[in-house]
């Protein structure tokens, strides 16, 4: 029996809470019948209009704040793709049959995003439990006790309120100096020999999602010789950054005394057993041989490299792939394998926010990467850095850090 198709816009319009959908722009996409009974506004003052045209802060009221907060929570949600749970909020209403009146209601909102395939809101789901009705009935309760539970769950609200707008200002405070202290630790963009190699980095947005994302560009010894590794530590903040420039240390210094990247691998992997935040950490790293025209390669559960070839044929090197630098209680040798190039061909390193997409196949990335690369090949390094980051990264930021290095062989 073929199953039944479910109607959902007919599902939606009968959801007995508020529930309106919002875009971008923050204009009303759509209304359920909850939301037009409880707003006193038809569907055609509200669909295509502005939120805060139809819903502003009482302009009589200095104290007036709904708007303001209902804002800041509507921006946040947009930047970091995440749900926002407001505090109950005292909101002024204009009444629709006598402007110039405003009715003081009492709404409870969560905004959640709808994703699209870019990980980018591309509506917000605005739903509003209303409970004036519930104060109301509580401040009509004897000896007063309702007016001060009214006041005191207002107060609470506003003191919630409050709280959340200090962590959001300490949080901000704390992926700046992380910000600082990351872009202190990564090399600058520079000449490697007389090849040019471009850098980038790319933070998540969103004030919670400084990362420990990492690049770093060494000189071998040994004749013509550079080292080139990406890197990526998991959490946010401090922590992760400070766990990043220890890892990029480790591995700068290892590669630089090491037979090979596997060798320099290993060594760091044991180094992150003793190290705190540094579990799951992954790495890549390649040595680049300019006199043999190879590059010898090993990967410690990262994305892997990316041969472009003067020709346009694009090249993963992922035959030397193992687990994450401390997966292993008794690390073994790590793989590692060496593939050749020809001069003016083009070495990339990236991490998974460039390739990663939520509900997304990774291999769809990284097929995306190749085809960005594959048509911009003829760009220098610092224009194709640029290119790949615009085309492969979402309008509005992605939700992870990102960094990129090109190397014109």
């Amino acid at each position: 029996m073929a199953e039944a198709s479910i109607d959902y816009a007919a599902v939606y319009q009968a959801l007995p809470g508020m529930v309106a959908l919002l875009t971008p722009e923050l204009v009303f996409a759509d209304v359920n019948e909850a939301y037009i009974r409880g707003t006193g506004r038809s569907r055609e003052e509200l669909v295509g209009r502005y939120l805060f045209d139809v819903f502003p802060d009482n302009p009589n009221d200095p104290n007036a704040t709904g708007a303001r907060n209902l804002q800041a929570s509507l921006l946040r949600v947009l930047a970091t793709g995440e749900r926002d749970t407001m505090a109950l909020q005292r909101y002024a209403v204009e009444d629709p049959e006598r402007p110039g009146e405003w009715e003081e209601r009492f709404w409870s909102p969560v905004n959640t995003p709808v994703l699209g395939p870019a990980g980018k809101a591309e509506l917000i789901v605005h739903r509003v439990e209303e409970v004036t009705e519930l104060i109301r009935a509580r401040g009509r309760a004897g000896d007063g006790q309702g007016r001060v539970l009214e006041a005191e769950l207002y107060s609470r609200a506003r003191e919630l309120q409050e709280l959340n707008n200090r962590l959001r200002q300490a949080h901000a405070r704390e992926r700046e100096v992380a910000l600082a202290l990351q872009e202190a630790m990564l090399p600058a963009r520079r000449q490697v020999g007389h090849h040019r190699a471009a850098v980038r980095y790319r933070p998540a947005v969103g004030a919670l999602n400084v990362c420990g994302d990492w690049y770093d560009l060494v000189d071998l010894v040994g004749g013509h010789r550079i080292g080139v590794s990406v890197g990526d530590v998991v959490g946010h903040g401090l922590e992760a950054a400070g766990v990043m420039g220890q890892l990029r240390s480790a591995l700068s210094a290892a590669s630089r005394v090491a037979d090979g990247p596997a060798q320099a691998l290993n060594v760091v992997g044991r180094y992150a057993h003793v190290v705190d935040g540094a579990e799951s950490a992954t790495a890549v790293t390649t040595f680049i041989d300019f006199d043999r025209h190879t590059i010898t390669y090993s990967s410690a559960g990262h994305p892997p490299p990316v041969l472009l070839h003067h020709d346009g044929r694009v090249e993963f090197l992922d035959r030397a792939t193992d687990p994450p630098l401390d997966a292993r209680p008794d690390p073994t040798p790590r793989p590692e394998a060496t593939t050749s190039f020809a001069p003016g061909a083009t070495l990339v390193l990236y991490t998974d926010g460039l390739i990663e997409r939520r509900r997304e196949d990774i291999d769809t990335g990284l097929l995306r990467l190749a085809e960005a690369l594959r048509r911009h090949r003829t760009q220098d390094p610092e224009t194709l850095a640029d290119t790949v980051l615009l085309e492969l990264l979402p309008p509005g930021g992605a939700t992870d850090d990102t960094a990129l290095v090109v190397v014109r062989l």
